[in-house]
């Protein structure tokens, strides 16, 4: 089955916008219509910016259900992940959480990352795929 990256900022517009098209993409994973693969970082980023706009109680409950979503494959954020991370920052000016991103789908031979964020679209070695269509 093929397997896709997940950017972090797909569960993220979820909650906060209540976006269907980012919802879409999580319900076709818990379908298994591909795989989904993200970073145990994007848990971070769901918890900080879900407290931040609607508050601990409510990222409390999103950070528990990030680990149990269906059909995810949850990568750690190991040393070769975060040197090729390094390189990708340098190269093509990211943030340094989308090159570790970028670099935990390179590393796992993952060519698609469906995100948002049109960053990754500098990225020769993955197409990103707008969540609109999935």
């Amino acid at each position: 089955m093929k397997k896709k990256y997940i950017d972090a900022n797909i569960f993220i517009q979820g909650i906060l916008r209540n976006d269907n098209n980012s919802k879409n993409v999580i319900l076709k994973i818990a379908n298994k219509e591909f795989i989904g693969v993200t970073s145990v970082l994007s848990w971070d980023e769901i918890t900080f910016i879900v407290k931040k706009f609607l508050g601990k109680g409510l990222a409390e409950i999103e950070g528990k259900k990030f680990f149990s979503l269906p059909n995810f494959i949850f990568v750690d954020a190991k040393k070769d992940i975060i040197i090729k991370a390094q390189k990708l920052f340098e190269e093509y000016n990211l943030m340094p959480r989308d090159a570790i991103h970028a670099a935990t789908a390179i590393y796992l031979n993952i060519d698609e990352m469906i995100s948002e964020d049109i960053d990754f679209d500098k990225i020769k070695e993955l197409k990103r795929i707008n969540p609109v269509n999935v």
